[in-house]
């Protein structure tokens, strides 16, 4: 037991990490990977083809890999980690970004069996122990990152959760449903055309605000763009004199 014991240490000392982080099914043998396995003697091309097939389902998703190698062997192994939770809700949305303003703008919207999918591929990841706990972590993801679920908040559907309105999803026993995308792209169109009716009203009351000023400043005899600086002086009184 001792001996194998020491067997493995040693070879951990010997063995060599090569971390990289490549998008699903399109490792390449440029940097990180083909300079460092180059000196090490290491098949490049077939590291990468390895990489690419156990990837290609992350494809469009930036994947953390994990290449380790024995120099004195060439032996290796590839480990395949799985992205963040953001980046597969992303995916499943088929968007690029979430909202920089998630309280106030929405970029999308998902559905719940999207949610249960990508729970189930973060499993081992997530902190949660139940698979109720790990839904309701991505869901929380939701909202930071500006998205609603079936058309209602992320709060909402966590209070469902708990109320076992999707448990028989969770546990398997229902099937999940499969959004196509048709769906997909339908509601990425009315989350965009959302965001620019905003926008657009936003920036008709910021014209219309300017243009009430610019007309009160012009009734008054102000030039427009002086009329904000402007502020009355207040006059000073004459100093009394004091008695001797």
């Amino acid at each position: 037991m001792l001996l194998l014991l020491g067997w493995y240490k040693r070879r951990a000392k010997m063995e060599k990490t090569i971390s990289a982080l490549i998008e699903g099914g399109k490792a390449t043998a440029g940097p990180p990977i083909g300079p460092a396995l180059g000196p090490m003697g290491i098949n490049t091309g077939k590291v990468v083809a390895e990489i690419n097939e156990k990837t290609k389902d992350f494809a469009g998703t930036t994947v953390p890999v994990k290449i380790i190698v024995n120099p004195a062997t060439k032996d290796y192994r590839i480990e395949i980690g799985t992205p963040s939770v953001a980046a597969l809700i992303k995916k499943e949305m088929a968007i690029e970004k979430g909202s920089g303003k998630a309280k106030e703008e929405k970029v999308g919207d998902i559905a719940i069996d999207q949610l249960i999918k990508v729970s189930r591929s973060k499993k081992d990841a997530l902190l949660s122990r139940t698979p109720k706990a790990a839904l309701k972590e991505v869901v929380g993801t939701c909202v930071t990152l500006g998205v609603t679920i079936d058309g209602k908040e992320p709060k909402d559907v966590i209070r469902e959760i708990d109320q076992g309105m999707f448990d028989a999803k969770i546990e398997g026993k229902e099937k999940l449903r499969e959004v196509t995308k048709e769906e997909i792209e339908k509601k990425k169109t009315e989350a965009k055309a959302k965001l620019d009716a905003k926008h657009k009203a936003e920036e008709a009351a910021k014209a219309a605000a300017e243009a009430a000023k610019a007309a009160a400043a012009a009734e008054a005899g102000v030039a427009p763009e002086a009329a904000a600086e402007e502020a009355p002086e207040a006059k000073e009184e004459p100093k009394k004199e004091e008695k001797k």
